[in-house]
């Protein structure tokens, strides 16, 4: 059994007397430690799986297996418990708390896990270090990301899901962002999923899913992932 499966996964939405499907019949699986990108246009369904990885949302029906344990089962305190523990989220725009320094937004998200990492040290660890004590009205837009990266990291998560995480930056931010989590993910080991638009980015990813009108449509295995500073797009 791999690391993370989806089994035949639907979501379908009710919107009125309207049912709209998000998500038709998803097969895919994940094993520990791989980088895995998922790509395809908007409104596609790919935030829809991330979500359901995530446990921000739930499936309609199918089977969602993280670690061996059914997510899709799991009541509404396990629920909070598993994303509380085993998840960390980094979104396109950063969702920092604006009266909290670098350091007090990192250290929020710790005070609810089991087992966190030190947020200074995690700070340092995204080159943030002579910035720890900064607003994040006082950073970039590529140094917010990268709060809000440390700030999921210093969970210490099972999974670290991203979404459009450089969808608000510009090229060069964006590259440095996507050169932190690719180097996090093969330095810690920790399985690490981003959804994206952007096709040219799928050659970095150890898997790459594309995903169009709720199904996927490929599932390719990258025996070479390509190192970020070597895309253009």
């Amino acid at each position: 059994m791999s690391y993370i499966e989806f089994k035949d996964v639907r979501k379908v939405y009710h919107v009125g007397e309207v049912d709209i499907t998000a998500l038709d019949g998803i097969n895919l699986s994940i094993e520990q430690g791989e980088f895995v990108v998922i790509a395809g246009a908007s409104g596609a369904g790919k935030s829809t799986i991330l979500n359901i990885l995530g446990g921000m949302d739930t499936a309609t029906s199918g089977e969602i297996i993280v670690d061996g344990s059914r997510v899709d089962r799991l009541n509404d305190r396990e629920m909070t418990d598993y994303r509380r523990f085993d998840i960390g989220f980094v979104f396109q725009f950063y969702n920092l708390v604006q009266n909290l320094t670098a350091l007090e937004n990192v250290e929020l998200a710790t005070e609810i896990c089991r087992n966190p990492l030190d947020p200074r040290q995690t700070l340092i660890d995204v080159g943030l270090g002579e910035r720890i004590d900064n607003f994040p009205s006082q950073l970039s837009g590529g140094e917010q990301q990268r709060v809000a990266i440390a700030r999921a990291l210093a969970k210490n998560p099972k999974l670290l899901l991203c979404d459009e995480p450089t969808g608000a930056l510009d090229y060069v931010t964006g590259k440095q962002i996507l050169l932190l989590l690719q180097e996090t993910c093969r330095r810690n080991r920790m399985t690490t999923i981003i959804i994206t638009h952007n096709l040219a980015l799928c050659p970095m990813g150890d898997k790459v899913f594309r995903v169009n009108s709720g199904r996927i449509v490929s599932a390719e295995v990258n025996p070479h992932p390509q190192d970020i500073r070597t895309i253009e797009w």
